[in-house]
């Protein structure tokens, strides 16, 4: 497990560290469960392939020692020796015209600041235990969008997040193209869940929506002057193709870029509509799979002096 090995060489006091390690298929009943069962003051969720620095629980505690701070976090980077689809896949999501919004989530800019639910991915997501106990941790109706939601009800009572860069980690993106448009799918329906749960609307999470509707009325409407909108986003996309491509320094991005862009937003799209009409939460009995939470045993490995 890679993000074990990265935990094994953190310079953080051994005696203050406590490592769960949960395995299950419900990802927000699991994290609440190892929360209850945790007994640091700090819980830091990292996925079972997040590469951490050695200094990061340092970095994580500074932050905290405002009192108003509720969780903090950093980006999640794409490796350099991912493959041509995983690398334009980490190219989309920290660009303007895939990320968008959300894009610091995959890449490191600026320095630290209070930020807002979009800076912030669970991947490597750290919360005042004491804060997400109170609020009954994650909303376990949902996956994904989870921590979205749990961070929206801190923000609103006042409490702050902090996203700092230089608590990044390094994750691979989806290693095929099937898996990337399963994860763009999730993503959307998960949203489109939260939307509902939340009872309020961000109108930028509905725009790929939209477009996806667009699209598909275009072959029916009789004026060309409708497919204007149409060019002009294939126009975008081929722009942004062409400076992921010279950013990667690799020509083989070109052609997977022009498809993961346009799969990013409809697929996206597409599940915004699915969690929206019909919410997985709502559809009856849900399945409980088994639990099983081990607390790791290893010694940190330390530098010789």
């Amino acid at each position: 497990m890679r993000a074990l090995s990265g935990i094994a060489r953190a310079t953080y006091p051994e005696e203050l560290l406590e490592v769960l390690v949960v395995y299950g298929r419900q990802p927000s009943v699991q994290r609440n469960m190892a929360a209850r069962e945790a007994r640091g003051e700090i819980l830091y969720f990292l996925d079972d392939d997040s590469q951490v620095a050695p200094d990061f629980l340092e970095r994580v505690a500074q932050h905290y020692l405002d009192e108003r701070v509720a969780a903090v976090g950093g980006p999640s980077l794409t490796p350099a020796g991912d493959n041509a689809l995983q690398r334009a896949i980490g190219i989309a999501f920290a660009s303007k015209v895939g990320g968008g919004g959300v894009r610091n989530r995959y890449r490191k800019s600026g320095s630290a600041r209070f930020t807002s639910d979009s800076e912030l991915i669970l991947c490597n997501l750290s919360f005042r235990r004491e804060i997400f106990l109170a609020h009954e941790g994650l909303d376990e109706r949902l996956y994904p969008n989870e921590e979205n939601e749990l961070m929206d009800r801190l923000q609103q009572e006042g409490h702050l997040l902090v996203h700092d860069p230089e608590l990044a980690v390094v994750r691979s993106q989806r290693p095929t193209y099937r898996a990337y448009v399963k994860q763009m799918y999730g993503y959307g329906r998960g949203r489109g869940e939260q939307t509902l749960i939340a009872g309020k609307v961000k109108p930028v999470s509905l725009a790929p929506s939209l477009f996806l509707i667009y699209a598909l009325l275009v072959p029916f409407l009789q004026s060309a002057f409708f497919a204007l909108p149409l060019l002009g986003y294939l126009f975008v996309v081929l722009a942004a193709s062409i400076q992921g491509t010279i950013s990667g320094r690799a020509a083989a991005l070109f052609p997977r870029l022009l498809l993961v862009y346009p799969t990013l937003h409809l697929v996206y799209g597409a599940g915004v509509l699915r969690g929206l009409i019909s919410p997985r939460y709502r559809g009856g009995k849900q399945t409980h799979w088994e639990v099983e939470i081990k607390r790791s045993t290893f010694s940190v490995q330390r530098s010789p002096e």
